[in-house]
């Protein structure tokens, strides 16, 4: 139901055209969203009650997608928190109308527009003389794939409770089980697990049940499965495992759909590459939430880039981080660009001639997430990125070189992305011999200023007057 109220004076004001701004997007239109009600602006010479309110219901969207068209609006700016904007965002979108959502922060730091009816005003306005920036969204497809992928941490983490809580109950008993099994929801895990809700209790049968590739012997394993087993305990540990089961069932199906709706995606190269790439040996460790298809394929024919080849960059990373960022590079200019959408690069915070900080900006961005972790992942490997992040590590600490690698790679990610081609590791020396060389030309300049020549010995390196 469109609600079209008649508002007095005091409450809907007249906003104030300005005289010296000419406007770049006459047919613009803002949109306050809320979770009950929309409020819509359109230009003042379009309607003679250009303010409306709409109900939330879909009839109602429509009809403010027809009011639109009525106006002959072509553009529409929208400011929300939450998730209420996506229905009217996907409705006006398939209705041909170029839909903008800007960040709350940058339009509500104007004192003295906090209703509703100013908000949407004030949006039109500052859209009409276009001072508003659009937020990052991704194509259509890409967007349904987000949703998958999505819907299947959430899945990832719940299950995890659920370890949690099976953790706990054998902690209760006393049963140290996960200080001698890496992983209790392993093979050799699961099965004592099981064996203990069906009434086994004597530690030498259930140490018995360890897989040939554990290193603890059956003697230490026992030793942790002699606990004191209460019946509470076991019961909470049963239900437990059996909703872990039942999460692990559902992101199974969730991986089905996943596969189906990347087969179906356009694809970017010849069958012949795809099947050259399935040949070669798998470049990461196996992840014990690897879906069970192979995920590598479909995202190298989807993209046409081998991302995984870039170390640190897994499956489910280089999946995560596509769902985020599409497939279209072009919606990021320059690289600099999309490393600040990611809030990876350093800031610039001057005033007065004087750099007041250069720390990156407190995004909330999976993308970016995913990129920090990769670089986390870097620590160990003996690859250049890896002596790259142990170097800045070593001077900078942890946590500005996992920012500072995480940019690397994300400079990385989008050279392949823009450009194709195959990422080759320049080896672990690689950074080393340009730190290296970088000391050296430094040194030479300063010995150039003081009148100095250096020269290079077998042994050593002196100065010569």
């Amino acid at each position: 139901m469109v609600k079209s109220k008649a508002k007095s004076n005091s409450k809907v004001r007249k906003q104030k055209t300005l005289k010296s701004l000419t406007p770049i997007n006459p047919n613009a239109a803002g949109i306050d969203i809320g979770a009950d009600s929309h409020w819509v602006s359109v230009p003042a010479d379009r309607e003679e009650q250009n303010v409306r309110e709409f109900s939330c219901y879909t009839p109602d969207l429509y009809a403010l997608a027809d009011w639109l068209e009525q106006c002959k609006v072509t553009t529409v700016v929208m400011e929300s928190t939450g998730v209420y904007w996506i229905p009217v965002f996907q409705i006006l979108e398939t209705r041909g109308y170029e839909v903008l959502l800007v960040n709350s922060h940058h339009v509500k730091t104007v004192p003295g527009r906090k209703s509703d009816v100013l908000d949407c005003q004030w949006l039109q306005q500052l859209h009409s003389y276009g001072l508003l920036a659009g937020s990052f969204r991704p194509q259509d497809e890409i967007c349904v794939l987000r949703s998958y992928i999505h819907h299947r941490d959430n899945l990832i983490r719940t299950a995890g409770t659920h370890v949690q809580r099976m953790q706990k109950a054998l902690t209760q008993m006393n049963l140290q089980l996960h200080r001698v099994i890496s992983d209790v929801t392993g093979k050799t895990g699961l099965k004592i697990i099981r064996a203990m809700i069906a009434g086994e209790h004597n530690p030498q049968t259930l140490a018995a049940l360890r897989d040939g590739r554990i290193r603890r012997t059956e003697e230490e394993i026992a030793a942790a499965m002699t606990g004191d087993y209460r019946k509470e305990h076991l019961f909470v540990r049963q239900q437990e495992l059996q909703l872990y089961e039942f999460y692990q069932q559902q992101i199974s199906q969730c991986d089905r759909q996943i596969e189906e709706y990347l087969t179906s995606l356009d694809s970017q190269i010849e069958p012949e590459e795809i099947e050259e790439v399935t040949k070669q040996p798998p470049t990461r460790n196996y992840s014990s939430n690897a879906p069970t298809f192979d995920l590598g394929s479909h995202l190298y024919r989807i993209s046409g880039v081998d991302f995984t080849r870039v170390d640190g960059l897994g499956v489910l990373t280089v999946q995560n981080i596509l769902s985020e960022v599409g497939l279209d590079p072009s919606r990021f200019p320059t690289v600099k660009h999309f490393t600040s959408w990611l809030g990876l690069c350093p800031g610039s915070r001057v005033s007065g001639g004087k750099v007041k900080s250069s720390r990156t900006r407190s995004v909330i961005n999976r993308a970016a997430n995913a990129f920090r972790l990769a670089a986390h992942a870097l620590r160990r490997s003996q690859t250049a990125l890896g002596a790259f992040f142990r170097r800045l590590r070593a001077r900078l600490g942890a946590p500005k070189a996992v920012t500072a690698t995480a940019h690397k790679l994300a400079r990385i990610f989008y050279c392949l992305w823009t450009k194709g081609g195959e990422y080759h590791d320049p080896g672990v020396d690689f950074y080393e011999q340009q730190y290296q060389k970088r000391i050296l030309k430094n040194l030479r300049k300063k010995a150039e200023d003081l009148g100095f020549n250096l020269v290079p010995q077998s042994s050593k390196v002196e100065f010569v007057s």
